[in-house]
């Protein structure tokens, strides 16, 4: 049964059912294969991520601790939430039910969330490791940092459930036709958001790094002057590592920002926060590229995931006390 203007519905055998858009075979299966394709690369490159600390026993440091925590969201956001958005916007409705509507929403800003204080605790220790090094063993302990991860995964989805509580209660109060998942977050509670996940972490991480490169800068100085002394290798060295180090959480935070900020327009120009707008998809989807991105950031600068992924494909894994080959 098709609508009265000749577009199809949704749920033919419903009169309540919100039209669908047709497209071409063609466009369907070129944007099929690449949800397919940055899916499942978000996937894998997660999962590289996550192994690769998890295996080689050097790695298990506070600093790759918060990056598997990162890892696991990312991985969790390209497994479960990037198939979801894809489908809805390829078929252009909601075919998955009410249950699915309210849970998808949920679990997409918790994990969000959670990535971002993921990426506020490690810029705190990058800050604490180059700015308090001689304090950083007594504050930054494995004990504390599994603390602080089991803070932030249960935070995030306790503030998210407050965010989200009309909608998990009632779904689908904002749909016109059966085939909508439509979420609207008021325009108060979404200020309230914009400065909890995003303004207010965002400052943290930008001073923090400032001060980070600003204290990495004068420790370039340092090797510098150094370089003529033979009996100074080792701690210019190590300071150089710093130095690389908070260069990649830099390229972190940028990259970070300019996927987050554009999902925060509507909240800066005044509007409520709704799925129902034209250009939301488009605003989620950049969202969501920053799961793919942020592993490609490690395997471009950072040296131990590049030797780890090779151990891994060259099935090296396998031997005997692989967990204790020197990694770093």
């Amino acid at each position: 049964m098709d609508s009265t203007d000749g577009l199809p519905l949704c749920f033919p055998n419903l009169n309540s059912s919100c039209r669908r858009l047709l497209r071409p075979p063609s466009e369907a299966a070129l944007l099929y294969t690449l949800l397919a394709f940055v899916s499942l690369l978000t996937v894998i490159l997660n999962f590289l991520v996550i192994f690769s600390i998890s295996h080689f026993r050097q790695l298990h440091t506070p600093t790759n601790t918060l990056l598997l925590s990162l890892a696991v969201s990312d991985l969790l956001l390209g497994m479960l939430i990037m198939p979801i958005e894809g489908l809805h916007y390829i078929e252009t409705c909601w075919m998955l039910g009410r249950l699915m509507c309210a849970l998808s929403p949920y679990v997409l800003y918790s994990l969000i969330s959670i990535s971002l204080g993921d990426m506020v605790l490690i810029s705190v220790v990058r800050y604490l490791t180059i700015c308090d090094p001689l304090n950083y063993k007594s504050k930054i302990t494995m004990t504390n940092v599994n603390i602080c991860i089991s803070l932030c995964w249960t935070s995030s989805t306790i503030y998210n459930r407050l965010i989200l509580r009309e909608h998990l209660e009632n779904p689908e109060r904002f749909n016109s036709c059966h085939g909508e998942c439509v979420v609207v977050i008021d325009h108060i509670p979404g200020t309230v958001d914009l400065f909890v996940t995003f303004v207010g972490p965002s400052t943290v991480m930008v001073v923090l790094y400032m001060r980070v490169f600003l204290v990495a800068v004068s420790q370039a100085r340092v090797i510098q002057s150094q370089t003529a002394a033979p009996n100074a290798r080792v701690a210019p060295t190590a300071k150089k590592s710093q130095g690389k180090a908070a260069r990649t959480l830099g390229i972190l935070i940028v990259v970070f920002l300019m996927c987050f900020c554009p999902s925060y327009y509507p909240t800066l120009v005044g509007e409520v926060i709704s799925t129902g707008l034209s250009f939301y998809s488009v605003l989620n989807w950049i969202l969501l590229m920053n799961s793919c991105l942020n592993p490609l950031i490690y395997a471009l600068f950072y040296p131990w995931f590049r030797k780890a992924i090779k151990l891994i494909f060259t099935f090296k894994i396998l031997q005997s006390h692989s967990r204790d080959v020197m990694i770093i």
